[in-house]
């Protein structure tokens, strides 16, 4: 099993690298075509760090291991929620802009609803599913919010000047072809060895999916809130998490859902609960008395809370 580990770790670190030559390479040829810098980050960017998840969930739903999809995206949420947030305020004190607050997040709870209502209204077969049009439907919601993400940056940001790639286009195009195949493969490897780990230890794909999956393809986000922290940036920390479970539950569900219909098992449940409680919880507690912010201690309950879930999930095994 020590082979399998070490290859889901070179695969984990395949899908970072991947990601970030897919994002270096493609942003470069867009300037080249004279694309601006806030519609790059609207998307090449933004799909650059949810790239792992996406690959790694249509890997699993391709070969029927639809529990760990449901994780990923699930577990990816919830760690981004209570680890990479909870970190991120220990590290500073997060005062988080009202729009933020009274818009993002609450979107990010809508969405969730959405996503929970969808697997529970039974297919014509009687099963609980994610379907095709659930995907389309999950799609454009994502539209929906890119579109209202614009117009936010657009309100707020002057007229930029569009700088002009260094580098030739050869350059350009061998790090996008790279980072596709850094990402497909240690997707691949990823995906693999993660079930071949679960089955030697006698631990459910819903736990890897839930777990190490899950912590995995969050890395970049964790990364990005970490530096964000550190440049006492607490909006793109913030912001950073709200726009991954966004991302997460519209883009990746919307598109893996498209390409191949998903079954959903009702033991995600109590996992769709807590992530929903986290964000509520996280909501009242930044419009109490208007302050619009997390402090030391309270992200610290996040931790704590992490990984007492941690825990349950071990123990639950099913």
């Amino acid at each position: 099993m020590a082979l399998q580990i070490v290859l889901l770790i070179a695969g984990l670190a395949l899908l970072i690298a991947g990601a970030e030559w897919l994002v270096g390479g493609a942003s470069s040829l867009a300037r080249k075509f004279r694309i601006s810098d806030l519609t790059i980050g609207l998307t090449v960017v933004a799909f650059g760090t949810s790239a792992p998840e996406l690959v790694v969930n249509l890997f699993a739903s391709a070969t029927d291991h639809q529990d760990i999809f449901f994780g990923n995206i699930l577990g990816s949420n919830n760690f981004n929620l209570f680890i990479i947030l909870g970190i991120a305020g220990v590290l500073l004190p997060l005062k988080v802009q009202a729009s933020t607050v009274y818009k993002e997040i609450p979107m990010s709870l809508a969405a969730l609803v959405v996503f929970y209502l969808m697997v529970h209204i039974s297919s014509p077969k009687g099963e609980m599913m994610l379907g095709r049009i659930d995907g389309i439907i999950l799609l454009g919601l994502f539209v929906l919010f890119q579109f209202y993400i614009y117009r936010q940056i657009k309100d707020y940001t002057p007229e930029e000047t569009i700088q002009k790639p260094s580098g030739p286009l050869f350059k350009m195009i061998v790090l996008i072809i790279l980072g596709l195949a850094g990402l497909i493969i240690g997707g691949r490897l990823v995906l693999d060895n993660a079930v071949i780990i679960a089955k030697a230890m006698g631990v459910s794909e819903k736990v890897i999916g839930l777990t190490i999956i899950a912590a995995g393809t969050s890395l970049p986000e964790l990364a990005t809130s970490v530096v964000a922290a550190f440049r006492k940036n607490a909006d793109i920390a913030v912001g950073n998490i709200v726009g991954s479970n966004l991302f997460n539950l519209l883009l990746i569900g919307g598109t893996v859902s498209l390409v191949s219909p998903v079954k959903y098992s009702p033991i995600f449940d109590i996992d769709f609960y807590i992530l929903a409680a986290g964000t509520v919880v996280l909501f009242i507690n930044l419009t109490a008395w208007r302050k619009h912010r997390l402090d030391r201690w309270e992200a610290a309950v996040l931790l704590t809370s992490y990984i007492g879930y941690t825990i349950y999930l071990i123990s639950r095994q099913g």
